[in-house]
Parts: structure tokens; sequence; C-alpha cells
């Protein structure tokens, strides 16, 4: 059974798929697409891409699909229709990705935009692990990580109801280390939200 906590989650993004980008497009300083291009010029073209939370595909999984065979994965059934008319020669699975079932070592690379504090923090550690069994040897993990000791947090957020959750970097890194996987860049980054400033902890990996 999924977890109601994700469960919110995917109703809060169905609610909210125009709010949503709007207000991502007013974030000051936001970071992904410099890190996306760390991750992508370590790749070859073609290489395998599984992208966990692409939301409605931009603008990272668009300019991903340039390049990789782009797997994406959202709980958001109304991202996910987005997502394949934005980005139709992708491929997209609507799921929970920490109950996702993918075949060992069939990805090149792992990346995770602003998704994973969506994630209950107490199953991140299994779901590091998951991705790590994803990976080829050598693969690579990209993700923004929340940078705050925070347990459950549920409420308003751009007009519907939402989860967050996460750990503060220390036990990011223990848990990543746990998992397998070498930590390559390990940096915080504070962006201006419209609400205000917020760090995230950006981790490039290498399984």
């Amino acid at each position: 059974m999924r977890d109601p906590r994700i469960e919110l989650v995917g109703r809060g993004y169905d609610a909210i798929a125009d709010e949503y980008l709007e207000w991502a497009a007013r974030v000051d300083g936001d970071p992904k697409l410099t890190y996306l291009d760390e991750l992508s010029r370590r790749l070859p073209d073609g290489a395998s891409m599984l992208e966990l939370g692409c939301g409605a595909g931009e603008s990272c999984t668009r300019l991903l699909a340039e390049r990789f065979r782009v797997t994406g994965v959202d709980v958001s059934e109304e991202q996910i229709s987005r997502a394949r008319e934005n980005v139709p020669s992708a491929r997209f699975l609507r799921a929970d990705f920490t109950e996702l079932e993918l075949e060992d070592v069939s990805f090149d690379a792992v990346a995770a935009f602003y998704a994973l504090n969506h994630v209950p923090r107490e199953l991140l550690g299994d779901l590091f692990a998951r991705v790590r069994r994803w990976l080829v040897r050598d693969g690579l993990f990209l993700a923004s990580l929340g940078a705050s000791d925070t347990g459950e947090w549920i409420g308003d957020w751009l007009g519907t109801t939402m989860f967050f959750s996460g750990w503060d970097p220390e036990q990011n890194r223990a848990l990543l280390h746990a998992a397998g996987f070498e930590i390559v860049v390990d940096e915080l980054v504070t962006v201006r939200e419209p609400e205000g400033d917020s760090t995230f902890q950006w981790v490039l990996a290498r399984a």
C-alpha cells in the first residue's frame, strides 16, 4: 500500500500543475541547470537516464532528452500527462519511486531535481540503495536534498496541502555512503524562493 504522505504529494501536484510552474519560474538563483550540465558532460550521447520526480517535463527532462534515453517517473497523474505531451521522445511512468521496481544495472545515471524532499526521510536510505542497484558500475546519481532536520511538515503550499521531509547534510552523506556511493560533488546552495530563502544540498555521487 502506498504511503499516504506520498499520496498527498501526488494529489497536491495534480492540483497545482499550473501554479507550480509559475512559482518555479520566480525562484532566483536556482542552480539546477548548472548541475544538470555537470552531470551531462560526464555522460556519452545516448546514455540511459532515469529522472525521479520529472514533473511536467520542464525544463530538465526536455534538456536531458535531447542527448539521452530518458525515463521519467512521477507520482502525479497530471504531471505525467503533461510530461508525455512536452517530451514525447521520453518514456514516462506514474509511480511512487520508493516502491518502484526496475531492472538492476539498467541506467547510466539517475537524477532527482527537488523531488527527494517530498520523500519521508526514513525511506531515503532504502531509496538510495534502490538507485545504487539500478545504476551500472560507475553510474552517476545527481540529487538535490533537503538540508535541514525536518521529520515531517504538512501544510498549505501554493494553495494545496503538501508534505516535506528531510535530513541534515551529515545524515544525507551517511545514507549515501551506506548505500555504496562515492560522493563526487557535495555543495549547499541557497536560493531565493518567492516566500524567502531555502537551502538545498546538491550531491553528485558515483556508484
